[in-house]
């Protein structure tokens, strides 16, 4: 059984405890008139059969309530089978009359307050001109020597304190129940965002890491078969190459599966470097004097990663420029190609939407475009506030 689950059988436990103390104290009035004479079985064993449908039928409201329905039709039936036990057997608030009382108990759980308070009143109401008006068993007549005065003004009393505290504590247990209720809704609704998330960011993960490192074994394997007939050492080296970026490849992805995944801004300036002129693509890296800080290089990194997969994958560039700038408030990186003649500048690949997902992580943004004399242009960049 979860926690949802027990709080369910909590609260249901507690709203039915009313039916424990009816029958309670039928019993009891039962006791004490027995003891006292003889009883008019031809209206108790009514009242018994009476209260005992109405206690099989509140059960059933209790638990329809709990899964937010509200039985209109079963709390009618409920409302007569409770008035003929309180009629048959007396309606004594301490007594047969209880029944009166469960019943306001449960038919008010989910009306608004002003119709629940005088759906209470009616039923106070209604209890006492019973009381009043149809004489039966009553503990009060039976243990206490008062006046009919006095016996009127306790039942005046009892109903109307007995109606008013169970409608109010147990319309404040299911309002528990439904706050608990939320709150379970909403943690699972967490968890399943971040779930959603996790898996967000290991497919932009796994993509930026197929995407590239596939692009790089790609061209240098490309490489190598064309120089495998006329230089083989060199051939040699570049498949030698791809062997190291299928390892890194595969360490990457390892790092990216468990979590730990966080690139090298110099480490991927260089190797990116290194894979465009293999493509024959020339490459000008520009840098600051000074490493970009905190959170500004593994997102650079990835940047830059995603803009060179695309110069290889999506134009014919002969010449790319990488360039990183830091400002007074701002860190700058530019990635600017020749290869946009060719280029699906309206359909830009799902990599740079991922891209575009870290800066906004960072406080930064990115815009991606053709910038004229056939030359494609993306610019990232990212606020230094937060680094201090």
């Amino acid at each position: 059984m979860n926690e949802i689950e027990r709080a369910r059988r909590i609260t249901w436990l507690v709203l039915v405890s009313g039916f424990v103390a009816l029958w309670t104290l039928i019993a009891t009035t039962i006791g004490v008139a027995l003891r006292n004479g003889p009883v008019d079985w031809w209206r108790v064993a009514p009242a018994l059969a009476a209260a005992a449908g109405f206690t099989w039928l509140s059960l059933r409201i209790v638990s329809a309530v709990l899964d937010r329905r509200y039985p209109t039709r079963q709390v009618v039936v409920a409302a007569v089978l409770a008035l003929v036990t309180a009629g048959l057997g007396g309606a004594d608030a301490i007594g047969f009359g209880w029944a009166i009382v469960c019943w306001v108990s449960i038919a008010t759980l989910q009306m608004p307050w002003r119709r629940a308070y005088l759906i209470g009143a009616g039923a106070w109401a209604a209890g006492v001109a019973l009381y009043v008006l149809v004489p039966g068993l009553s503990l009060f007549a039976m243990e206490l020597d008062l006046p009919p005065d006095g016996l009127l003004g306790l039942s005046l009393l009892f109903y109307g304190v007995f109606c008013s505290a169970q409608l109010v504590s147990n319309r404040i247990w299911v309002w528990i129940w439904a706050l608990a209720v939320e709150a379970h809704q909403g943690r699972e609704a967490h968890t399943r965002l971040a779930l959603t998330e996790e898996r967000l960011r290991l497919a932009r993960d796994l993509h930026d890491l197929v995407g590239h490192q596939l692009s790089a074994i790609a061209v240098k394997t490309e490489l190598a078969v064309r120089l495998s007939d006329v230089d083989a050492g060199s051939a040699r080296s570049e498949m030698a190459e791809v062997n190291q970026l299928t390892r890194k490849a595969l360490k990457d992805l390892r790092q990216a599966v468990r979590g730990y995944r966080e690139l090298d801004l110099t480490a991927e300036l260089n190797s990116v470097k290194g894979v465009l002129e293999a493509a024959g693509v020339r490459c000008e890296v520009r840098l600051p004097h000074r490493e970009p800080p905190g959170t500004v290089a593994p997102v650079f990194a990835y940047a830059v990663r995603e803009a060179v997969t695309n110069v290889l994958k999506h134009s014919t560039a002969t010449f790319c420029e990488i360039t990183i700038r830091l400002l007074d408030h701002e860190a700058e990186l530019s990635v600017r190609n020749d290869g946009v003649a060719r280029r699906q500048a309206v359909d830009l690949g799902s990599g740079l939407t991922g891209m575009r997902e870290r800066l906004a992580a960072v406080g930064g943004r990115m815009t991606a475009g053709p910038a004229g004399d056939g030359r494609f242009l993306l610019t990232a960049v990212v606020s230094l506030a937060q680094d201090g």
